[in-house]
């Protein structure tokens, strides 16, 4: 492969394009793969979130391999899962499951994993499971009254945004902080250059952009 080896980032997520972002990557195309997120009967939280990140990457990568813009193209995908023990936490869309996943976080330790994929043209993947340990304080009731009005928990894996409000909570955190956010970006960076993309190429340009 060589330096031009186009990206494509499996995911709409906002939190995931800035991450990446962050450190000089940026995906050549946004297409977002469209899948049945439900756990199986019994799936562990660990073995939802590698099975969600290996589906979306193929996905994706059979929708382009015809396709001669992305010709070479590397496909990234990933899926964070919120878990207390064995309890698969949802993506809250409605206010009912927010509040029931800040009662359930209350107080205890939970944790988060994200799986991430990267496919190749050829069809060959590459793919990790990243786990963070996170704590929240014991929460009150105008604490989870007010955060579930600030609407910030929608469509967010275990009802909350560590980046944002719900910083707040956590009183511990062992791992990867972007890992929570929605990316963890040591372990991708490193997945990316090993199946040849060259991650630093843009950072001559970030660096002008921020002068």
């Amino acid at each position: 492969m060589t330096d031009r080896t186009k990206l494509v980032l499996a995911s709409g997520s906002p939190r995931r394009l800035a991450l990446l972002e962050q450190v000089g990557i940026r995906p050549d195309y946004l297409l977002p793969a469209d899948i049945d997120e439900e756990p199986t009967r019994g799936e562990t939280p660990r073995a939802l979130a590698t099975r969600l990140a290996r589906t979306k990457a193929e996905v994706v990568r059979r929708s382009i391999e015809r396709d001669p813009d992305y010709d070479g193209a590397l496909v990234l995908a990933a899926d964070t899962v919120v878990a207390v023990g064995r309890r698969n936490l949802p993506k809250a869309e409605l206010t009912d499951e927010a509040e029931r996943c800040l009662r359930l976080l209350s107080g205890r330790a939970h944790r988060v994993y994200t799986g991430i994929c990267v496919a190749t043209a050829g069809g060959a993947s590459r793919h990790k499971l990243v786990e963070t340990r996170v704590r929240f304080k014991r929460l009150s009731e105008a604490e989870i009254a007010d955060y579930l009005a600030s609407g910030e928990w929608r469509g967010k894996a275990g009802g909350y945004a560590i980046q944002g409000l719900a910083g707040s909570f956590v009183v511990k955190l062992v791992g990867s902080y972007p890992n929570v956010v929605g990316l963890p970006i040591h372990e991708t960076v490193s997945m990316l250059s090993g199946a040849g993309y060259q991650v630093r190429r843009n950072w001559a340009d970030t660096l002008a952009m921020s002068e």
